[in-house]
């Protein structure tokens, strides 16, 4: 959803029948690039609040009723905005609602996925959040390309918006089908819901010693933070979170982490991709709309390259470093050539230091979507404890939005005024990124559970090692298939 609405409305602003249709082409420039601020920022706004009523939603209805709610949302806000009919008051009112899905969604996505994932492949399985993301973002792009080569009139616009839709509406239909978090099932409770959806996700039977030792860990970690903490009050949690000195460490580092996601640029480039583009040297809005979808296939596939080949292998630690140090030379390229290039004037093709400007626009999205930009949510999703999960990505989407809201807001206007400052920003930041992830502790390869005992909030030391558990168990139906192999020689 994020996606596809990051990518339409960075595409729909730059449309010549948009901006008449909402008075864009009879303002003064600054005024112009103030209202296309609004326009972007709204749904951060709704985004915003969306995040902060996720955690007592999702903690008390659960994540499936939750998701759903995002799904209705969603599709609500993506009519309204391609309704509109260049009534600004309708187009704001979309953008909140549509907001208030996206919001809360990005803390109930990762979340949910992490509660389901097994811990050998949980950065895969979270790492389909950023692909998919990507993914919806590339179409999105593509959508306004063909809107603008194939409709005319009204339709150029409203059909891209509208499509904003079709996410919500795929995601209301497929979690119908899905169950339950077991994690969150067995924080009401309701254990042997828990065992029966654990048991289906991980396609062993409940009496598995996998399985067994997972609920055993999940058992004790849920029982040890209520005889440290008792209710779950959202005052108790917050007392919790913050005087408890590994989940302060957790909190402080969720926001870090998503304070630096959305400060490498990413979003900037993300919502006003075809602005950027003309900055670079595309000077026709078509050419600039096709480099924003050449952009989204570039992401992708980054983001594809880390599902498949870095999740669970490279780790997160190195992950941020070595996304954050190409970022970071891409960033500080583009600013000394939008400040130290040649002035095209006229020219419809840039010269070869304007293509390699261009190109690192594009090196810039590989290495976010194979590093830092799947990592974050990965990571801020498995470090915290069991019962404080939902109030941390909460937190974490909360900190997302606010930098999103900040970032979208700012970019017009610093391009506008100072370009290629824009770009050094960016750059002294990713290089800060780099060097601050030598300090992350690692969390590859270690269950959701024992994040408390690395964070040191927990002692499991006297509960057998998952992972040893299940090789254990491995080895033993190895030996009996083993010795069924010989009998039946014999």
């Amino acid at each position: 959803m994020f996606g596809v609405d990051a990518g339409i409305i960075g595409g729909v602003l730059a449309m010549p029948g948009f901006k008449r249709e909402f008075g864009l082409d009879k303002l003064p420039p600054s005024a112009a690039a103030n209202l296309s601020g609004n326009l972007v920022t709204t749904m951060q706004a709704g985004a915003i609040a969306g995040a902060l009523v996720s955690s007592p939603l999702a903690d008390r209805k659960g994540r499936k009723f939750s998701l759903l709610a995002v799904a209705v949302t969603g599709i609500i806000g993506g009519l309204m905005q391609g309704l509109s009919y260049g009534h600004l008051p309708a187009f704001y009112i979309g953008r909140f609602i549509e907001g208030l899905g996206l919001g809360a969604g990005t803390m109930l996505a990762p979340t949910y996925v992490s509660e389901n994932s097994p811990r050998a492949i949980r950065g895969f399985l979270v790492g389909f959040f950023q692909l998919l993301l990507d993914a919806g973002g590339m179409i999105a792009y593509f959508i306004n390309y063909g809107s603008l080569l194939h409709f005319t009139g009204k339709a150029t616009w409203m059909v891209p918006l509208m499509c904003q839709s079709l996410a919500p509406a795929l995601l209301l239909i497929t979690m119908l089908f899905c169950p339950e978090s077991p994690r969150w099932l067995a924080s009401q409770d309701k254990w042997d819901e828990a065992t029966n959806v654990l048991a289906d996700v991980r396609h062993l039977p409940r009496e598995h010693a996998y399985l067994q030792q997972e609920l055993l860990e999940l058992r004790v970690q849920l029982d040890q933070e209520k005889i440290v903490m008792g209710n779950t009050g959202f005052w108790a949690l917050q007392k919790e979170c913050w005087t408890v000195a590994g989940n302060r460490k957790r909190a402080l580092l969720t926001i870090l982490i998503l304070v630096f996601n959305q400060w490498t640029g990413t979003g900037a480039i993300n919502y006003y991709a075809p602005t950027i583009f003309r900055n670079l040297g595309l000077s026709s809005t078509t050419t600039a709309l096709f480099a924003q979808g050449v952009y989204g296939i570039v992401k992708t596939t980054g983001a594809l390259i880390f599902v498949l080949f870095l999740a669970d292998s490279l780790g997160r630690r190195i992950s941020f470093m070595w996304s954050g140090a190409v970022q970071a030379f891409c960033m500080l390229y583009l600013g000394f050539y939008v400040r130290f290039g040649p002035d095209l004037g006229n020219k419809q093709t840039p010269p070869p230091s304007g293509i390699a400007a261009l190109a690192m626009v594009y090196i810039f999205a590989a290495a976010f979507n194979a590093g830092w930009g799947p990592v974050a949510w990965v990571y801020v999703s498995e470090i915290p404890s069991n019962r404080l999960r939902a109030y941390n990505v909460a937190l974490a989407s909360f900190t997302h939005w606010v930098m999103n809201l900040t970032v979208s807001k700012t970019t017009p206007v610093m391009l506008l005024s100072t370009p290629y400052k824009t770009y050094f920003i960016f750059g002294s930041i990713n290089v800060v990124m780099a060097i601050t992830a030598f300090w992350i502790p690692e969390t590859k390869g270690i269950s959701l559970e024992r994040m408390d005992e690395l964070f040191g909030t927990a002692d499991l030391s006297n509960i057998e090692d998952v992972g040893v558990a299940a090789q254990q168990a491995k080895q033993e139906e190895m030996a009996i298939e083993t010795e069924n192999v010989h009998a039946n020689k014999v």
